[in-house]
């Protein structure tokens, strides 16, 4: 399996959980410029009236400068991957066995495939996981 393995950092923010709680946040990212590959946004029940935003990447001075404006900072307790190669059936069963074989657990995993290729953003709860992580995938 030909794969692409990256870390990646994650920026997140807390966002209102009211219509145009996302768009204001997103829309400021991209007056920055900022071209987002991921987004993933949700309620956060114990806060209500409240959300998150999850973002990557950010790049250049500009960008994270007006992200931390926005109230975006790099997530410190998640360590990320971002894998990417052709689609078929059962790949996010067999790359999530692969890491569960090495003792692995993870802390997030998004997936999305976009015409014959797939992306997979996966989170880990130490870098030394990410790592690992990164070393079994990257063999393919």
């Amino acid at each position: 399996m030909n794969l692409i393995v990256e870390r990646v950092d994650v920026w997140a923010a807390a966002i209102k959980d009211e219509p145009g709680g996302l768009g204001n946040i997103l829309s400021g990212l991209s007056a920055a410029g900022a071209d987002l590959d991921f987004i993933i946004a949700r309620r956060a029940p114990e806060q209500p009236g409240s959300g998150v935003v999850f973002v990557t990447p950010l790049r250049g001075d500009v960008e994270v400068r007006a992200a931390a404006t926005l109230g975006f900072n790099v997530t410190s307790s998640l360590k990320s991957l971002r894998v990417e190669g052709d689609n078929k059936p059962g790949v996010a069963a067999i790359l999530t066995e692969r890491l569960a074989a090495a003792g692995i657990n993870l802390h997030g995993f998004s997936a999305a495939v976009i015409g014959a290729r797939f992306i997979i953003y996966i989170s880990f709860d130490s870098a030394e996981d990410a790592a690992k992580a990164e070393s079994i995938l990257g063999k393919g």
